[in-house]
Parts: structure tokens; C-alpha cells; sequence
């Protein structure tokens, strides 16, 4: 029997947005294991935020990047198969500007590179749940 979590994990994912594309990985983990997503990562003990953003950023995809603000939060529950809850994790998004390196897979990814948010709009990519919404709302902040 599963034990059920005690309190929700705070992480955060970097939302980098460069020339009509969006930075993502494809997951190498559960929870949306094989599914593209923003980089991102928990936040270790006394970490900013914004820090842990851009580390998470730099160790998963060799991307470095400006934190720029926080500007959203996602909840993701990651069920077993028999439907239980096995960790709840509020997701804090980012606003990174790019400043260096092109994406390479490492650390927790399988894969790493930059998506039209045109693709985002359609099925033909499968991605974690709310990454066009968090997309779309990056886009707006840095053309606005």
C-alpha cells in the first residue's frame, strides 16, 4: 500500500521563449515520464526560486538563461497505477530570458530542443498538461 505524500513539493520550470520557440525537454521521469515539458526541478533548502530555475535550466538541458519573475503555478499529481495519489508538486514557472548554449539532453531528459508554439497548439506533440497555456502566457509577458 502507498503511502500517501505528506505535503505537495515545490519545484520550478523555466520557461524560455527565443524566436517563436519554447525551450522543452522530453522526461526521462515520472511523473509525464517520455511527455515534453519545461525544464525544471525541485528547489533545494534555502534556494531562490529564480536560482533554482536557472540551475535546474543549465543542469537538465546545458542552457543558461536569465530569471526574469515568476508568473505562474501549476499543480501535477502523480498517481500510481492503481489511481492513488503518490506526490503532489506545485510547478512554479519562470520567465527566462536565453543568454547562452543550445539545448542538449542531460540530467533528468531525454531529449532537449526548441518547439515552434505553433506545434504546441495541435497533437502532434505530446506534452505534460498546461505547457501551450504556460507557453502562450510566457510570450505574452516578453512581448508585452
Amino acid at each position: 500500500m502507498t503511502t500517501p505524500p505528506s505535503r505537495p513539493i515545490p519545484a520550478t520550470i523555466a520557461a524560455v521563449v527565443r524566436d517563436g520557440h519554447v525551450l522543452l525537454v522530453r522526461r526521462a521521469n515520472p511523473p509525464d515520464q517520455g511527455r515534453w515539458a519545461f525544464p525544471g526541478g525541485k528547489i533545494e533548502a534555502g534556494e531562490r526560486i529564480e536560482d533554482a530555475a536557472a540551475r535546474e535550466l543549465f543542469e537538465e538541458c546545458g542552457v543558461r538563461a536569465q530569471p526574469l519573475r515568476v508568473f505562474d503555478a501549476v499543480d501535477v499529481f502523480d498517481h500510481d497505477e492503481a489511481g492513488a495519489l503518490r506526490r503532489h508538486y506545485i510547478l512554479i514557472a519562470v520567465l527566462c530570458r536565453w543568454q547562452a548554449g543550445e539545448p542538449v539532453a542531460g540530467d533528468d531528459a531525454l531529449d532537449a530542443r526548441w518547439v515552434p508554439l505553433a506545434e504546441l497548439e495541435g497533437q502532434a506533440l505530446a506534452t505534460s498538461f498546461g505547457v501551450a497555456a504556460v507557453a502562450r502566457k510566457a510570450l505574452a509577458l516578453l512581448e508585452g
